[in-house]
């Protein structure tokens, strides 16, 4: 990987083979591909003064690595992604354990048995008697179109107005009644006892961090970085090479010509403590008490040795940098309109990948799959 000055990008299609916009995790894995697989010569084009997107991890002070924009808890459904991966990171186990802070006590979420039985003061038998307990609790809906009624019709008013429903105003700046069932369906539901976070079995974090993940990721001749420029100061002065692979905002690229899609955005702010560990977890909800939504520890993951621990909050917000897509009907009816644009410049070889740039609420494993799937799509076609 090579960083240049923005003097050298004024011929890209004699000097590139691949032109990529963003340098997260879509665009390094895309760069990493042709570089490696096909001797494709790649520019990576940043608007940001560093690689690694979102998933970007740094140290402070303390010399104390931390997520900067936001805890990424990498799990995989696809052990093919994982294997990937390693090729570039050595890990550590991961064990993502949250928990909500209802009722002046700090209880297992997801929602599992020991969850119930803490929340409502009963012990059960086993699951079945659990299941029998809620099956009063739950209300009955013809169709289930929203996350309130998802909630309501699984676990009840109460568990609902605890965990679910203030929590989902902060985090949306939206009642769950006007939010898609699938956003509260993405965090399961168990009869179990099992505390983590996450279904899958296979979980892990990059041993060095991301952003060391990702450099070694782009350590290839034919890749060359371009940081802190914004595309489309320079989109009028280039030539597209063969292929081109866009990670950013949909309706920017297009300058809003059907209007703009609305993201809920984060501010974070950071503590450093003179202690081990501050919490039980790397994870506390507060779904009823304060602005933020959550504090996160993220040592618990990262395995660092040291007698200092970061604390992250996390406030939502309309403005600022976009992280979460409002899958509501409006917004999902402008996006088909661009999404139509987007299927005819394919034909040209410019393709869009990524969480803002299909406008899809992802996890980071899932990212990088869509954007090894993309490479081995384009390379079929490559006679």
């Amino acid at each position: 990987m090579k960083l240049l000055s923005k003097k050298k990008i004024k011929n890209i299609s004699d000097d590139y083979d691949v032109l990529i916009i963003g340098a997260g995790p879509v665009g390094c894995v895309i760069a990493e591909r042709f570089s490696s697989v096909l001797n494709y010569k790649c520019l990576i084009i940043e608007k940001r003064n560093h690689i690694a997107g979102n998933c970007f991890d740094t140290t402070n002070k303390k010399k104390l690595l931390y997520h900067k924009y936001g805890p990424h808890y990498l799990r995989f459904k696809n052990k093919k992604t994982f294997k990937y991966l390693s090729n570039f990171t050595k890990w550590n186990d991961a064990n993502y354990i949250v928990k909500s802070y209802v009722n002046r006590d700090f209880l297992p979420f997801p929602i599992n048995l020991n969850t119930l039985e803490n929340f409502f003061k009963v012990k059960f038998k086993n699951p079945k008697s659990a299941k029998n307990f809620m099956k009063n609790k739950k209300v009955k809906y013809k169709k289930i179109n929203n996350s309130e009624k998802y909630i309501l019709s699984n676990l009840g008013k109460e568990i609902y107005e605890k965990f679910y429903k203030n929590y989902t105003i902060k985090q949306w700046g939206k009642h769950p009644s006007k939010i898609s069932h699938k956003i509260a369906g993405r965090i399961p539901i168990r009869y179990n006892r099992n505390n983590e976070y996450v279904n899958e079995k296979l979980k892990k974090m990059p041993k060095h961090g991301y952003t060391k993940m990702f450099e070694t990721m782009l350590k290839n001749k034919n890749i060359n970085v371009l940081l802190n420029t914004d595309f489309f100061e320079i989109k009028n002065k280039i030539k597209y090479p063969k292929y081109t692979i866009y990670t950013g905002l949909p309706d920017r690229y297009f300058n809003y010509r059907y209007g703009k899609l609305k993201w809920r955005s984060l501010k974070f702010k950071f503590n450093t403590y003179k202690k081990n560990f501050l919490q039980s977890c790397v994870q506390y909800n507060y779904p009823n008490n304060y602005k933020f939504t959550r504090k996160v520890e993220i040592k618990h993951v990262t395995k660092q040795k040291s007698p200092y621990s970061v604390i992250s909050k996390e406030y939502p917000n309309s403005f600022g940098e976009p992280y979460y897509p409002i899958n509501d009907k409006e917004n999902i009816k402008v996006y088909e309109k661009y999404k139509n644009l987007i299927s005819k410049l394919a034909k040209q070889n410019i393709f869009f990948e990524g969480r803002l740039a299909t406008y899809r609420y992802l996890n980071t494993d899932e990212v990088i799959e869509q954007a090894l799937k993309l490479f081995d799509k384009i390379k079929k076609k490559i006679k």
